[in-house]
């Protein structure tokens, strides 16, 4: 349970079949998404989301359904042949069925090439194990539906589709053919790629990070040492004078809001980029991990997107963040008194 809580919602830690990966890379559920106030923003990072961004985040969800069938089978409550209802024995992963042993001689006979394994071996054998065999049985299949499911094998560079075997031959218009097994694999370096370039920009977002935070802290201290040295002297003054005292902390109270303001501003900005990387960096790891050929074909242009995005970002120069308010005219007019 621990090892996939990944795949739940960031939001509620649910599990959901309707899962959303938005271009912060953070993945959400509907319910999470329709709760999100205020609307338009992630509730993790706080970036701004537009209404028609995002996808199905098919890698999460088909996880969740293959997890399930792990259980069902480790269970072992209500395992039943999908054929004939007697005792499951046998799963097969590529057909998706639990078979008794009548049916899996059956199966083997006529469906030699499919990968089935028993019961007893699933259940000795870990959760990746599970889903590494059921990722190795997922195929990816034509579009074209006059071409009968066939098996796509191949990637045209120039339309940048996945082809079978007929669309490659009958469609002139293809050229620059690859292997689609290479244009996955390559998809997937890409995305480690960028991903290794992403870490290496964090540190720099930590450093500004610790950096406004430690700013915070001495603005803080300035105003605690301030107030402290008003109320010392004013406490010192006559009545006449506890006007000028509300003045004087009046003041301080502004400048430090001013300062207070624009350095939450920013350290929110900042934590929302370091979380929108930390979602990529697990994100690319699960693709390496468990996604089959076809979730990376449907996701990788979408998850490249969002990590080109981060890649424009900079932290924010230290001259240019904000600074503390200016308290002199505080003190003159303490000086003064």
């Amino acid at each position: 349970e621990d090892d996939f809580q990944f795949i739940c919602c960031e939001g509620c830690h649910h599990k959901s079949p309707n899962l959303k990966l938005l271009t912060c890379l953070h993945t959400l559920c509907l319910s999470c998404l329709s709760k999100n106030k205020p609307v338009g923003q992630c509730p993790m990072c706080q970036t701004a989301i537009p209404q028609t961004s995002g996808m199905h985040n098919v890698l999460f969800t088909n996880l969740q359904a293959r997890l399930e069938v792990y259980k069902k089978i480790i269970d072992g409550v209500n395992l039943f042949c999908d054929n004939c209802k007697k005792v499951g024995e046998f799963w097969c992963s590529k057909c998706k069925e639990i078979l008794c042993t009548k049916c899996f001689k059956a199966h083997q006979r006529y469906l030699k090439s499919h990968e089935t394994k028993s019961v007893m071996d699933i259940r000795a054998g870990s959760a990746k194990d599970f889903l590494e065999g059921t990722r190795r049985a997922v195929n990816l299949f034509c579009s074209n539906s006059t071409h009968g499911g066939q098996t796509v094998s191949i990637y045209c560079k120039k339309c940048e589709k996945a082809l079978c075997c007929s669309c490659a031959l009958l469609d002139s218009h293809h050229a620059t053919f690859c292997d689609i097994r290479s244009e996955t694999q390559r998809r997937q370096e890409e995305l480690s790629t960028m991903n290794e370039l992403l870490k290496r920009k964090r540190s720099g977002f930590e450093a500004t990070y610790a950096a406004l935070q430690d700013e915070a802290a001495r603005l803080e201290e300035a105003q605690r040492e301030t107030r402290e040295l008003i109320q010392q002297r004013v406490e010192q003054l006559v009545r006449l004078i506890r006007q000028e005292e509300e003045e004087l902390l009046g003041l301080v109270e502004a400048r430090q809001e001013q300062g207070r303001r624009e350095l939450a501003r920013e350290l929110q900005g900042v934590e929302g980029v370091l979380r929108r990387m930390e979602a990529g960096e697990r994100l690319v790891e699960k693709m390496r991990l468990y996604a089959t050929d076809q979730e990376v074909m449907d996701m990788q242009p979408f998850i490249k997107g969002s990590l080109e995005e981060l890649e424009q970002l900079q932290p924010l120069p230290a001259g240019n963040r904000a600074q503390p308010g200016d308290l002199a005219e505080c003190r003159a007019r303490l000086q003064a008194l």
